[in-house]
């Protein structure tokens, strides 16, 4: 006998429907779209009796499914109505007779089709376990359809009146919509009725908790809408009765006004929390009040300072570059710092910005490289000039209490910006005084702490604004007066003085264009520079490390031009060194000349200086008399450069036999003194000059001419090293000085800092001792020769 389902025969073969993501139950009426080709044929085919096997795909996306893709448990249908579509598909309704097992495909083409056999479902005894499941998926079924509005309410009665377990289960489960394919084919598949209804309970009980979670939420919405409607109400009315009055019409268009730029602010919430209540404040007050422009004010630049705005620039490390060599001449280490910068922001844009410190002399270039840092970032430049602040509010800003208070300059800056990112060039910062008013280089502390400036509070502003992305550069001349503290919180990269052969570089590639566009006058056609008289210049009319006075001379040779121009002349004019004379009178430096004379006389030797300018030479000058007044030292000079001097006399004294000087010191009185005496001097670095010096008086040798030398000494006669070389090296190399003697110490200092071009013309000699110093800077003498013996020292000569 066949098995059979209510009033159909489960015959032994049935044509197979695939369907995707859905899943037929037994007595439910499901409508199908039918499209595929094999699907459609299938249906064409069926005679009167329209039973078929509809079973689900493992995967939805398959088009044409193999008879391993589908599920082997199916459900038997019964069709009925199809209709046809105008796209040529098909629209059927199939009803579940019930499940059944695909046992054997016999055909695959061209459609499924397979054996079956009906899978037998036994309703259980009513056990006091079913009825209580029964009930608990039937309440739980009633309470999600009256919570979803999708669901009909009808769905309420209708399982009311299903009193067979299995069938209450597969209803409910054809009917929840939470429910994936796959969780109602495992249902499909449980033919233990208990299972069953005990895992339809559990999904039921599943989606009512994610129903009360939704309705959570969508009640705490509603709450804020209908608070938000509220004051939108009341607001309304305000205003209807402020208009009827005849008050508050601009005030309330103000603060409406004030309160879409806080929302278009973008600020961050701690701050914006702030401004909201500012802005209450300020919508109570009476246009009268005193306090009004105060609160304003406020209001103001909060919504104006740039909180997220950033450049927001796509980041080019070659263009960069060439911006960076296009600007400047040499100066590689620092441009090597600002491309390192560039690359990590590259690979990790939230980087905190790093805070640069150039230090060098005036006119070397400092405050232009950081306008062209500003161009290779594309971002904006911001130049704040610290010479002569004495007010620590100037940094921080004053307390909203004071009368005409505002935001300090680095806040100030920012707003003109614009950005949050820009390059902000802090100048002069060992120019920054400090009185009863306060210390701003201690107000700068925070502002340039990597670790502490996303959180900069102004003290007119009294919140937090993060100043992490800012690139600060400072510039001074000198570190010494910068306090221990904020020069721990930079990193310093020097900016030394340029070379001669640098000098004519820079003015060939920048200066004379920039000179000549200023002046009205056409380069190379109405005005040509040679080289020679560009080092004419350089050597006869300038003394500095910088380009200042170069750029001066130039700009004052072209004003002759212009005006030779503007009286008719039409002549270009080739700059010669015959022509800068003519110009610009009688060389002003006479270097060479000034080195070689003063040192014909013995007891004059030339030492080398740093300043706050670069490098200079330096002479010391020594002389003798009958006497009990010891040694006399003038000159302006400090305490460290005294102690030298009497270190110095002590070497002498005590090797003064030796070196076949004279031993009567008591009766003599020994004069120092360091030209020019109205100019501060101090350091140690001249103890070589003046033991050369006072050697070369007692034993009337004259110093080697057009010979420099720096170091420090001690008792024991060694040369210890000093700073400043490249300075020093350069300035000697300007004042025509041809040899240099260094202490040995320092040769990896020139190695490192002087390249091959700029030693060029110069012979370094290295000593270790002081013997080996006079040595290489006394003119030899065949009568006089010390009884000690003395190392020759090492030298190094560049051609």
């Amino acid at each position: 006998m066949e098995p059979e389902t209510k009033n159909y025969k489960v015959p032994e073969e049935a044509a197979v429907l695939p369907v995707r993501d859905t899943v037929l139950f037994p007595h439910a009426v499901l409508p199908l779209t039918i499209g595929r080709e094999s699907s459609i044929a299938l249906i064409n085919s069926l005679g009167d009796e329209k039973i078929i096997a509809v079973a689900a795909q493992r995967d939805p996306r398959l088009d044409n499914p193999e008879p391993g893709d589908l599920h082997e448990v199916a459900s038997l249908a019964l069709i009925h109505k199809i209709i046809k579509m105008p796209n040529q598909s098909l629209f059927i309704f199939a009803e579940g007779l019930g499940r059944i097992k695909l046992d054997e495909y016999v055909q695959t083409t061209p459609f499924l089709r397979a054996r079956i056999s009906a899978l037998p479902e036994a309703e259980p005894e009513k056990t006091p376990e079913i009825e209580a499941l029964q009930r608990t998926v039937v309440a739980g079924f009633q309470q999600i359809v009256a919570a979803s509005p999708g669901l009909s309410d009808e769905l309420q009665t209708v399982v009311l009146n299903i009193e067979e377990p299995g069938r209450l289960a597969d209803f409910v489960a054809g009917t929840l919509s939470s429910l994936t394919t796959t969780d109602r084919q495992k249902l499909l598949e449980t033919l233990e009725v208990a299972e069953r209804l005990e895992v339809v309970s559990v999904h039921l009980t599943k989606e009512l908790e994610m129903q009360q979670v939704r309705s959570k939420i969508q009640s705490q919405v509603q709450d804020q809408l209908t608070q938000g409607q509220k004051e939108y109400y009341l607001r309304e009315q305000m205003k209807a009765i402020q208009k009827e009055l005849g008050e508050g019409d601009d005030t309330q268009r103000e603060v409406e006004e004030l309160r879409q730029k806080i929302a278009d602010a973008q600020m961050p919430e701690e701050v914006e929390k702030e401004a909201l209540k500012e802005l209450q404040r300020f919508s109570r007050m009476s246009a009268a009040a005193a306090e009004y422009t105060t609160s304003r004010t406020y209001l103001d630049w909060l919504v104006t300072l740039p909180w997220r705005k950033s450049s927001a620039q796509e980041i080019s490390i070659r263009k960069a570059h060439e911006i960076l060599d296009a600007d400047h001449y040499n100066l590689e280490k620092v441009k090597e710092r600002i491309l390192e910068y560039l690359s990590v922001l590259q690979l990790k844009p939230e980087i905190k910005g790093p805070i640069l410190c150039f230090v060098g002399p005036p006119g070397v270039g400092k405050t232009s490289l950081g306008k062209s840092i500003a161009r290779a970032l594309d971002r904006k430049f911001v130049r704040l000039s610290f010479g002569g602040i004495h007010d620590e509010a100037e940094i921080r800003g004053h307390r909203r209490t004071y009368i005409g208070a505002l935001p300090g300059q680095i806040i100030q800056g920012l707003r003109r910006a614009g950005t949050n990112d820009p390059v902000f060039m802090l100048d002069e910062v060992d120019k920054i005084g400090r009185d009863f008013r306060g210390d701003p280089a201690a107000a700068l502390l925070e502002a340039l702490d990597p670790e502490q400036n996303s959180r900069f509070r102004d003290n007119y502003l009294d919140v937090p604004f993060d100043l992490s992305k800012v690139l600060f550069i400072t510039t001074a001349n000198v570190l010494d007066p910068i306090p221990d503290a904020l020069r721990d919180r930079m990193e310093v990269l020097e900016l030394p003085g340029y070379t001669e052969e640098e000098k004519v570089q820079i003015a060939i590639l920048h200066v004379l264009r920039r000179q000549a566009e200023q002046h009205g006058v056409i380069l190379d056609e109405q005005i040509e520079f040679q080289p020679e008289a560009l080092q004419e210049i350089i050597r006869h009319y300038t003394r500095e490390a910088g380009l200042r006075n170069l750029e001066r001379n130039i700009a004052s040779i072209i004003r002759k031009q212009a005006r030779r121009i503007a009286e008719g002349e039409k002549d270009r004019l080739v700059v010669t060194p015959e022509i800068v004379r003519q110009f610009l009178g009688a060389p002003k430096v006479l270097v060479e000349a000034e080195v070689s004379a003063r040192t014909e006389t013995p007891g004059v030797a030339v030492g080398l200086a740093w300043t706050p300018a670069g490098g200079d030479v330096l002479f010391v000058e020594s002389s003798q008399m009958p006497g009990k007044r010891g040694l006399i030292m003038t000159g302006h000079l400090g305490q460290v450069m005294q102690e030298s001097m009497q270190a110095a006399l002590t070497w002498v004294r005590s090797h003064a036999e030796g070196w076949h000087l004279p031993t009567d010191f008591e009766n003599r009185e020994l004069h120092l003194h360091v030209p020019a005496g109205a100019i501060p001097k101090d350091g140690p670095s001249a103890g070589i000059t003046m033991v050369t010096a006072l050697v070369s008086m007692l034993s009337k040798r004259r110093v080697r001419p057009n010979l420099a030398m720096t170091g420090e000494i001690t008792l024991s006669g060694l040369v210890l090293p000093v700073g400043g070389i490249k300075e020093k090296v350069l300035a000697a190399k300007r004042a025509g000085i041809k040899e240099v003697v260094l202490p040995r110490q320092n040769a990896a200092h020139v190695q490192e800092e002087l390249k091959q071009e700029q030693l060029e013309g110069l012979t370094l000699h290295y000593a270790k001792t002081i013997g080996e110093v006079l040595e290489l800077a006394l003119e030899p003498e065949a009568q006089i020769m010390p009884r000690e013996v003395v190392g020759q020292g090492d030298t190094a000569t560049v051609h």
